[in-house]
């Protein structure tokens, strides 16, 4: 069984909009449902689960009848802060599929992930237990205790941004979390699971993103993800913005032909 679990259950203060950042329309469609419909359409997902603001459950399932997201199984409330939503997430999942089941962590405003990266994701997690979306970094990376000062600068050849999906074994992934909610620390400075992972000394594996994987947090990125979807228009339609090599290229997908 493979799941995509979306967490959509920010209030979207970066964005300084009048609703969530996960609702905000672009090209007539809210930015979940971007989202979301990369799954739906994806042929080795099974299943998908929503976290959400509660005050928005009964919207996002109208969403889903709306655009028939066939396989959203259940629109959940999302926890007091990012992880706690995700350990909700997890702990649906669980209660309802096989524990040894492949989980993709994936944000609700990451809207353009690429089926060959969700797909990598899914085999590299069968394969060697978890998959970490990354992309090269190719700007200048410093690291500062004080925001001031620089402390270290690491080769660039070395740096990379995690973004998402994060993909596990559902087992793993909530075992890993119970261990950090029962430290005295619990989820403090665990800005994902790859950290919790990590910081738990458990090895994790890289799969390489896609450039376009953006994730839609200030009015910047609105923009930006307008452009991406011209962008991919007109690729599809007169062939333009195709590369070689190393995933250069910053298509998603195309949904498959329905026999």
């Amino acid at each position: 069984m493979n799941i995509a679990l979306i967490f959509a259950g920010g209030s979207g203060v970066r964005m300084g909009a009048g609703i969530p950042k996960q609702f905000l329309e672009i090209n007539s469609m809210p930015v979940l449902v971007h989202t979301v419909r990369l799954f739906q359409w994806h042929t080795k997902i099974d299943k998908i689960y929503i976290s959400t603001l509660e005050d928005y459950i009964p919207y996002v399932e109208s969403l889903c009848e709306e655009y028939r997201l066939t396989k959203v199984a259940d629109v959940i409330p999302g926890g007091s802060s990012a992880q706690d939503t995700i350990y909700n997430l997890l702990k649906k999942a669980e209660s309802e599929n096989p524990d040894d089941s492949i989980v993709l962590l994936h944000d609700g405003v990451r809207p353009f992930v690429s089926y060959d990266v969700i797909t990598e994701n899914i085999e590299t997690a069968k394969e060697k237990g978890n998959a970490i979306t990354c992309t090269p970094c190719y700007e200048t990376i410093l690291l500062s205790h004080d925001g001031e000062g620089v402390d270290q600068v690491p080769y660039r050849k070395d740096t990379f941004a995690a973004q998402a999906p994060q993909t596990f074994v559902l087992k793993d992934i909530i075992a890993a979390h119970d261990r950090i909610r029962a430290t005295e620390n619990g989820y403090e400075n665990m800005v994902d699971n790859c950290t919790i992972c990590h910081t738990l000394g458990i090895p994790v594996h890289m799969v390489e993103g896609n450039r376009g994987n953006i994730k839609v947090t200030t009015p910047e990125d609105v923009y930006m993800f307008r452009a991406l979807l011209q962008y991919r228009e007109n690729e599809q339609t007169f062939g333009f913005g195709l590369t070689n090599g190393n995933r250069t290229k910053i298509n998603t997908f195309r949904k498959p032909k329905e026999s």
